[in-house]
């Protein structure tokens, strides 16, 4: 399964709210700049987080975007998990209606799929925005610091 452009997109916005924590709303187009997103749909993608509850938004001159929750709250997993739908590894794997494997039931790969979902699973579960904040703090650290737009 690879994570949609549409949910890395919808990630790096979050990220950006993450980092700019404190700074007060921040506007669309200050996340696209800053994270390389092209701004409509950068927009689309910002109202369906807000339907989703992880960002909420203030009106008028000094509006823009923030987290609805504490960034340590908010996992990758579950933002992959609303964009794109359950994790798993291949497409098969997904339970989805009217989808009957003619292998069902004796499948090889079955232990190796369920085996690297739980590990993907693992992984995007146990980050959170706030330990990409964090990881970017150590990488700016040890290289060049990257130069976003604000």
């Amino acid at each position: 399964m690879a994570v949609t452009q549409k949910c890395q997109y919808a990630l790096r916005a979050l990220f950006e709210l993450a980092r700019r924590k404190g700074q007060g709303p921040v506007p669309a187009g200050g996340i696209a700049d800053s994270q390389a997103i092209p701004k409509r749909f950068l927009e689309v993608i910002l109202h369906q987080l807000r339907q989703g509850g992880f960002v909420d938004s203030q009106r008028g001159k000094e509006g823009g975007f923030y987290l609805a929750r504490p960034a340590a709250s908010v996992t990758v997993g579950e933002v992959i998990r609303f964009m794109d739908g359950p994790i798993s590894p291949v497409d098969c794997h997904r339970e989805r209606p009217g989808h009957d494997c003619p292998l069902r039931g004796r499948c090889v790969f079955r232990g190796l799929w369920d085996d690297a979902r739980a590990a993907l699973v693992q992984v995007y579960d146990t980050r959170t925005l706030e330990d990409l904040v964090e990881e970017e703090r150590r990488l700016e650290v040890h290289a060049p610091a990257l130069h976003y737009e604000i």
